[in-house]
């Protein structure tokens, strides 16, 4: 699933936009004024606009009527319907290996878990993260579904700004790390069945870290401790 090269401005600014907000630039809740961003961007409020509803369209921001422009709060009930739309979408894809596993994908898998692994190894939680995000864009093409795959694009854009905090302890890391492993082995030998229920297992530990650290993050802003 590549990104489209982008050739108009307004592509170019979503494009711009999308991914801080994916990077974590603009948090939860912050207003994204059209005269600001075409300022920094040197364009014309019109591009930053019509970015601006494309972004609204993708679920990545609100708008709120007289208010403005701002970028989603997630809630408890958005990462679980985020994350049983990857179960579905993913599983498909590995419903679908053996039919698609061809040489070429099977030898790009085993080149990210090699990425993989350098980075775990040495803790470099930027190139894990980027890595682990391609791995399960590669999951999705194995289905062939073109409609399945852009469905996922949409999916993936909400679940970006929530991949560092799913890797939250050293523990998760390392655990991380081993199910993308058992994953890769388990598709190389056509193993569809324990290649499936690693990944469940493998977003079910994901969204339970991203809601526990999501519910203490709140505790935290409001003054509370959280429970031991």
């Amino acid at each position: 699933m590549k990104e489209p090269r982008v050739k108009t401005i307004r592509g170019q600014v979503y494009q711009i936009l999308r991914n801080d907000i994916c990077a974590g630039k603009y948090g939860p809740g912050f207003w994204l004024q059209e005269k600001e961003l075409a300022e920094m961007l040197g364009v014309s409020r019109s591009p930053v606009r019509e970015a601006l509803r494309q972004l609204v369209s993708d679920g990545l921001v609100i708008e709120v009527p007289n208010k403005g422009v701002f970028v989603k709060e997630f809630t408890l009930r958005d990462i679980d319907e985020i994350f049983d739309m990857r179960v579905m979408l993913e599983s498909y894809g590995i419903q679908k290996s053996r039919k698609n596993l061809t040489s070429v994908r099977l030898q790009k898998l085993f080149a990210l878990l090699e990425i993989l692994e350098k980075s775990c190894a040495a803790g470099d939680m930027e190139k894990y993260v980027q890595a682990d995000e391609e791995l399960h864009i590669r999951l999705v093409e194995l289905g062939g579904n073109s409609l399945v795959e852009s469905t996922y694009d949409r999916v993936r854009s909400m679940n970006q700004q929530f991949r560092v905090l799913s890797l939250a302890s050293h523990q998760r890391f390392d655990e991380s790390m081993e199910e993308h492993r058992k994953l890769i082995h388990a598709l190389a030998v056509g193993d569809v069945v324990t290649a499936e229920k690693t990944v469940h297992i493998h977003l079910e530990l994901a969204r339970r870290t991203i809601k526990e650290q999501l519910i203490h993050g709140q505790m935290a802003e409001d003054g509370e401790m959280p429970p031991e």
